[in-house]
């Protein structure tokens, strides 16, 4: 039990997966749903925080790295093609609205570079994206307790 716990919070943590699939992870593996919730959702919560602060780090140490600037570049320009309409349109709501979709490539991580370029406060990114990741991984706990 100890380990699905531990691989349900590190795929939720994980940037190929998130609670979307640590969450079914799981509940596949017996799990109660309400502990895989929680598991999943903390889990998510925490890459918010984590990733953003390690963005600062990044570019404040490593600009002058051109496979580190090359890499940054070509993952910003990604973020920023997924996400502009809905963070110019709607800015803060517009990123939760975003991560909230449980769909892959719209989690936290791309909502924390996106955050990131476009230059929304550290707080009301927070904000939005653990607003956005509660209800995502709500709507996957839903899902995989009704099926």
């Amino acid at each position: 039990m100890f380990y699905d716990i531990l691989w349900t919070f590190l795929i939720s943590l994980s940037p190929f997966g998130e609670a979307r699939a640590g969450i079914p992870y799981g509940e596949l593996n017996g799990l109660p749903i309400m502990l895989v919730f929680l598991v999943g959702l903390v889990a998510n919560l925490l890459v918010f925080p984590i990733f953003y602060k390690a963005i600062e780090l990044a570019n404040k140490h490593l600009w002058k790295n051109p496979l580190y600037k090359r890499t940054s570049l070509y993952l910003a320009l990604r973020a920023r093609s997924k996400t502009q309409s809905v963070i110019k349109k709607y800015g803060a709501w517009g990123l939760m609205v975003f991560v909230m979709i449980p769909l892959p490539v719209t989690g936290a991580y791309i909502g924390t570079i996106a955050a990131f370029i476009f230059g929304i406060s550290y707080q009301k990114s927070l904000l939005a994206i653990s607003i956005g990741i509660t209800l995502s991984s709500i709507m996957v706990a839903l899902f995989m307790h009704v099926i």
